[in-house]
């Protein structure tokens, strides 16, 4: 394991001393100790000398050096200034490093649009690169973090990314579970979805108050081709699980009441077999795919019909 790599509590203890730095809770900022937890993330990324690897949460910069050892390029990105400082004085001047002082997210819903342009920038670079996420992600970004990189139309290859146990059960849920909900059905419509290991709360400093969870995800393009259109989809789970435990027609019949009308809700469902009494709860991604595309085809039919009509 690389020098850069020492990220023992001892030793972080005694970095951020001599920088005058205290770990900030409200940045969610607990550093992995266990050095084997650290060897274990980076082999699961596999790194290699076509990945654009995006970091979100630089901290001291241990893990960013190691991996810029294999990457192609390392785009680190961290909000913290005193901590960017900090990063930047251990990590040096790297030609394969972009270190990156600011906010991850533009708004919970989409990237900041000055780390887009460097994603796009490095991946321009070679045809054949590919993005990979890893990253020991701070609990209060994970999970736009995550479902935004899906969102968008980067060619991302894998995500590593250290979370909240509790956000890595969600993601993996499946129908009738309690954690089963719209990020569920996002992830796993597009994604193959993996807990690879539960963290304790000893492998961090400071210690966080919950377990968390190394996740492994990788695309899934069957599955996405699948879906009509994505940021309908996105929209459609996000408000069909608000209503999680209310009847499925009910549900869908307010959210589109603007749009359809009711038979047109009772059509679709009776086409897809789904009796009155279903839950979206109840229901697989794949399922929820297909009635959130035979919604939007209808929406569309119906606005072009009524378009037609006016002129």
């Amino acid at each position: 394991m690389t020098e850069a790599l020492r990220q023992t509590k001892t030793h972080l203890q005694d970095l951020l001393s001599q920088f005058g730095i205290n770990p900030r809770t409200d940045l969610g900022q607990n550093y992995l100790i266990d050095l084997n937890i650290i060897d274990f993330i980076v082999r699961e990324a596999r790194i290699g000398p076509k990945d654009v690897i995006l970091e979100v949460g630089t901290g001291t910069g241990g893990m960013t050096a190691f991996m810029a050892e294999y990457a192609a390029h390392v785009i680190s990105v961290e909000l913290d200034r005193n901590m960017h400082a900090l990063a930047s004085a251990q990590l040096g001047d790297r030609p394969n490093l972009t270190l990156m002082r600011q906010d991850a997210l533009h708004n919970k819903n989409r990237f900041a649009p000055e780390v887009l342009a460097e994603i796009e920038k490095q991946l321009a670079v070679d045809p054949s690169r590919r993005l990979k996420l890893v990253a020991n992600l701070p609990y209060n970004i994970a999970t736009p973090v995550v479902s935004n990189l899906v969102a968008t139309d980067i060619p991302w290859e894998r995500m590593i990314v250290t979370i909240q146990l509790e956000l890595g059960l969600r993601m993996q849920a499946r129908p009738g579970k309690s954690t089963y909900g719209a990020l569920s059905v996002w992830l796993q419509s597009q994604c193959y979805v993996k807990l690879l290991n539960k963290l304790p709360p000893s492998v961090f400093w400071p210690r966080p108050k919950v377990n968390s969870a190394v996740m492994k995800l990788v695309p899934n393009p069957k599955g996405r081709a699948q879906i009509a259109n994505r940021p309908f989809l996105q929209d459609f789970v996000r408000r069909l699980f608000h209503q999680r435990r209310k009847m499925l027609r009910s549900v869908l019949v307010g959210m589109y009441r603007k749009q359809i009308d009711k038979q047109v809700i009772d059509d679709i469902m009776t086409e897809m077999e789904l009796g009155e009494k279903t839950r979206a709860e109840e229901l697989q991604p794949q399922t929820l795919v297909e009635l959130s595309n035979r919604v939007y085809h209808r929406i569309n039919e119906s606005e072009t019909a009524s378009e037609t009509s006016e002129e």
